[in-house]
């Protein structure tokens, strides 16, 4: 069973940049698609980011485009979330996720395994 744990959460203000780091252990990482969701305080989880299992293709929800970079890792089993010019409205806690493509990681319903999410809070 893989299981992925989240790291780089915290607190920067408006504009600044922060890393989120997945880190999975487990069989199946190589082979797997990887991408990142949010939760907002009061709002249903969605869809950031995903990344294809050779890292050759990536997904991006409209409201991060130009301004996230997800990344992978093999020989690591690590997927990255590089967030740039962040905004309050990036305040959420992001969620690794695991699934069987980039293109179908971005419908929470496909996601394979979850992580258990790490807070970003974004001050203006």
């Amino acid at each position: 069973q893989e299981q992925l744990v989240e790291s780089g959460g915290g607190l920067v203000q408006a504009g600044g940049s922060l890393t989120l780091s997945c880190t999975a252990s487990g069989r199946t990482f190589t082979t797997s698609a990887m991408g990142w969701f949010r939760r907002a305080p009061a709002k249903e989880r969605e869809f950031v980011a995903a990344v294809s299992w050779s890292g050759g293709s990536q997904r991006y929800a409209d409201s991060v485009e130009g301004r996230f970079t997800i990344s992978r890792d093999n020989a690591k089993r690590t997927v990255y979330l590089q967030m740039n010019s962040l905004k309050p409205e990036d305040t959420a806690v992001y969620y690794c996720a695991a699934g069987p493509s980039a293109y179908l990681l971005q419908v929470a319903s496909r996601v394979s395994t979850w992580g258990k999410g790490t807070l970003v809070t974004v001050s203006s």
